[in-house]
């Protein structure tokens, strides 16, 4: 399983782990950025995929989780200001694309953050003296902004190819390129035989044709959840425990290729949006001196691999380059030593970042901190921070739009703009005093950029195949579609 690989980190990153409530009571969180993934659902083979009983329950328990470590008012690592009970919702920013398996994975997760408050809090007194108690026992009512800029596309969870959707045409063409690649024919041919052994499991929804690496992990995720829910599987006996782990495997390395390759950034566009996410979000959060402390975003696997990647965390373990599990999710805490409180709040230079990662649902396998972009702490300085992720981020449209190679559509009137601007910077009267785009413009840009990335990563994803994670711990019950579709990597 993930978790147990994830036991096998070097011990000084653990011996760090273990020592993060010591480093913690030193400092002062003021705010933090999550990326979280869905919970159990079924198969991608049955479209429209739901979020399952299971899945909501992981979730919910990882909400609570991070209630503990950052929302209680005896929080282990408490957000400065923010609300332990009642929610402001004014306080969080949170994002899922227009996917219901996400979309109510973020909604669970809400519900374990903000849970129902009870008649005392969930009660409020009229004019006329009436006294009107909120329904379910004071729960909370916390919008999740459905957005097209997200870093994982709409209906991504219904796609078994995750980059299929961006309408990035480099992004397409890059992961497209790996199909052509000696690795990929050598892995393909490799394998021929050990797919063929398992294809009586699975031949009610794979072919000979169908049942091979191309399909890596849509192959794995049917096995995957009926192992989780279908108390009978045909041909069990042939899913040996070896055979599980080769199948999990071989998905993971298919949809890390697909995600990200070291020597064709643009394939990794779906981390390079999120990039940019982060830091537009964590900046506010500076910016605002905290009045905007939480952000929050839902979406799929393949933008963890991407992130991973472009962050060198195959650097720190070779479980960076697996399909996260369900309910996984990595936090960027921003963090300072300086004094904060009404009247002062650290400057840039005196606030750190720290990123954390949890494979499967925090509550029962808790964050653990690691090292990003092959640096040996895992404590950052902000500027640091930026600099480093701004070598990859991507976050307005015209640079979108440029590395994307794309012309037409959203990036049409941006190519003209650039026409345009090239003609006015050679006249006369061109301004050199400003240098930039207001924050409104960059704005609406980078929500532009996101949503066009969001929904080529997945039609990539979909022309291809499906990104996967390498270190699973569920297998599930559903069937796997006969659609020739491409897995992606493995889980963290």
């Amino acid at each position: 399983t993930c978790e147990k690989l994830f036991t096998m980190l070097p011990k000084q990153f653990l011996l760090l782990s273990s020592l993060l409530p010591l480093i913690q009571a030193q400092e002062t969180v003021l705010g933090v950025y999550i990326f979280h993934r869905h919970g159990d659902r079924t198969s991608k083979s049955f479209p429209p995929a739901s979020l399952t009983d299971l899945g909501y329950y992981q979730v919910h328990a990882s909400g609570d989780y991070y209630r503990d470590r950052y929302v209680k008012s005896d929080a282990s690592s408490a957000i400065y200001g923010i609300s332990s009970d009642l929610v402001k919702n004014s306080q969080l920013n949170i994002q899922a694309p227009a996917d219901t398996v996400l979309q109510n994975s973020a909604s669970g997760f809400l519900q374990g953050l903000y849970p129902p408050v009870g008649t005392s809090l969930g009660t409020q007194s009229l004019a006329n003296g009436t006294n009107v108690t909120s329904p379910l026992s004071g729960f909370q009512l916390i919008p999740v902004n459905a957005v097209a800029s997200a870093s994982s596309s709409a209906n991504s969870e219904n796609s078994a190819w995750l980059q299929g959707s961006s309408g990035c045409e480099s992004a397409t063409v890059s992961s497209n390129n790996y199909f052509y690649s000696q690795e990929y024919m050598q892995k393909l041919n490799s394998t021929a035989d050990f797919y063929k052994s398992v294809l009586p499991v699975i031949n009610g929804t794979f072919t000979t044709a169908t049942d091979t690496f191309k399909n890596a992990y849509t192959v794995y995720d049917l096995i995957h959840v009926s192992q989780i829910h279908n108390k009978t599987i045909q041909s069990s006996s042939l899913l040996t425990s070896d055979t599980v782990f080769q199948l999990q495997t071989l998905a993971d390395n298919h949809e890390f290729n697909l995600a990200y390759n070291s020597t064709d950034q643009i394939r990794a566009i779906a981390g390079s949006t999120l990039a940019a996410q982060v830091v537009q979000q964590l900046n506010m959060t500076i910016t605002g001196k905290s009045k905007v402390p939480v952000g929050i975003q839902f979406g799929a696997y393949g933008s963890f691999l991407s992130f991973f990647g472009l962050a060198q965390l195959p650097k720190v373990s070779e479980n960076f380059t697996g399909i996260v599990d369900y309910a996984s999710s990595m936090a960027f805490e921003l963090v300072t030593n300086s004094t904060v409180n009404s009247t002062s709040y650290p400057s840039p230079d005196q606030i750190s970042i720290r990123f954390l990662f949890s494979n499967g649902t925090a509550s029962e396998n808790p964050l653990a901190a690691y090292p990003l972009f092959g640096q040996a702490e895992t404590v950052i300085s902000w500027p640091t921070f930026v600099d480093e992720m701004n070598k990859f981020a991507i976050g307005d449209l015209a640079t979108w739009c440029q590395k994307c190679g794309n012309s037409t559509g959203v990036c049409a009137s941006t190519t003209s703009s650039s026409s345009s601007a090239s003609a006015s910077a050679s006249g006369p009267s061109q301004s050199s005093s400003s240098g930039g785009i207001s924050k409104a413009v960059a704005g609406v840009i980078g929500a532009m950029v996101t949503l066009a990335v969001i929904l080529g990563l997945e039609a990539l994803i979909m022309l291809l195949g499906g990104l996967r994670l390498v270190n699973k711990k569920r297998f599930g019950a559903g069937q796997v579609a006969s659609d020739s579709v491409s897995p992606v990597v493995k889980a963290a």
